[in-house]
């Protein structure tokens, strides 16, 4: 193991003294991950930098995760274990917690209910996948801050607000925010997504249906958050996808996963510093240690790099559902 590498690994090996990572996965996994999938009897409607998005028929869409991570806007060579499971399992538990709130575009995960076409595919989509409505996607990425963080935290520092919201002075990093904060971002086909204010966004959506999203993206993150809590998560950030259907305002796409969302373990918080994460943070911690240009190509991980990431994912679903992963 290269010098780096290994004192990447001994460090956060102590830094994750939080949580107990168990390597109970046999490297073997690594063989078996899913990073590209090939229907050639189905119509490939999108692939994006996890998830493989095929055509059903005029009102329904098969999305498949992939056990392919990202970080640094670039597609990594390593597939993590059991990833696409679990942004897919945790992402219906969060569907069924929120319903009584907004509708979602979730029809079924169960294999034996998709049409005949699929189900040939049934052992790699099991666990994986969802059929959903088709929706008319917003142009916005809704994103809600608890906590200040990420890009909002460098804002902040630089301008002493986030997203054209003014924010009290002497804030730390991981600081608490007074009231969670509504900061939507655009999306970018390529690189990162640009944060812009809301009234930017109502440039882009009408102002009363921005209002609407505004509103609900509030609400079902402080439901999320107080739940979370009490099973020993903070979540410090979150974004969610809205499109319109037959329902009206529908939630799609991902919900609270950890690649949508920067989870923190409670009972390590401390404000002032960043914090230990469930998210691919871990990732991009390493391809710092090493640093990667970020150009590409992007590099492969080590074989521990990618399974203590595989436990991360999977502590995060056992952590908030209180299941073990179905696989």
């Amino acid at each position: 193991m290269i010098e780096g590498v290994d004192k990447f690994l001994s460090a956060t090996r102590i830094r994750d003294s939080f949580r107990p990572v168990r390597l109970h996965m046999s490297p073997d996994i690594l063989d078996h991950v899913l990073l590209q999938t090939d229907y050639s009897d189905l119509e490939l409607f999108a692939s994006g930098k996890v998830r493989d998005v095929y055509n059903l028929d005029a009102n329904h869409l098969l999305f498949v995760a992939t056990d392919r991570i990202s970080a640094f806007d670039y597609v990594l060579a390593t597939g993590i274990p059991h990833k696409g499971r679990v942004l897919t399992q945790i992402s219906l538990f969060w569907f069924d917690f929120l319903k009584d709130i907004v509708p979602n575009h979730f029809v079924t995960a169960d294999v034996n209910r998709y049409p005949e076409a699929v189900r040939k595919h049934a052992d790699e989509l099991r666990g994986r996948s969802m059929m959903v409505m088709r929706a008319e996607m917003f142009p916005v990425e809704c994103v809600a801050r608890g906590y200040l963080s990420g890009s909002g935290w460098k804002e902040y520092k630089a301008t002493g607000s986030v997203c054209g919201v003014k924010l009290p002075a002497g804030l730390k990093e991981s600081d608490q925010l007074p009231e969670p904060l509504f900061t939507p971002a655009t999306k970018a086909t390529t690189g990162h997504d640009i944060n812009i204010s809301f009234e930017e966004m109502c440039k882009l959506i009408d102002p009363e249906v921005s209002r609407q999203l505004r509103d609900i993206t509030l609400r079902i993150y402080k439901k999320a958050a107080d739940y979370a809590r009490q099973r020993g998560i903070l979540i410090a950030d979150t974004k969610f996808e809205f499109g319109m259907t037959a329902q009206g305002i529908t939630l799609a796409d991902e919900v609270l996963t950890p690649d949508s969302s920067r989870f923190w373990p409670a009972d390590t918080y401390q404000p002032g510093k960043a914090q230990n994460s469930y998210d691919k943070q871990y990732v991009r911690d390493y391809l710092e240690k090493i640093r990667w240009n970020k150009q590409p190509p992007a590099p492969a991980l080590p074989q521990e790099v990618a399974l203590r990431t595989s436990e991360k994912y999977l502590g995060a679903y056992r952590q908030l559902t209180g299941r073990e992963l179905e696989i």
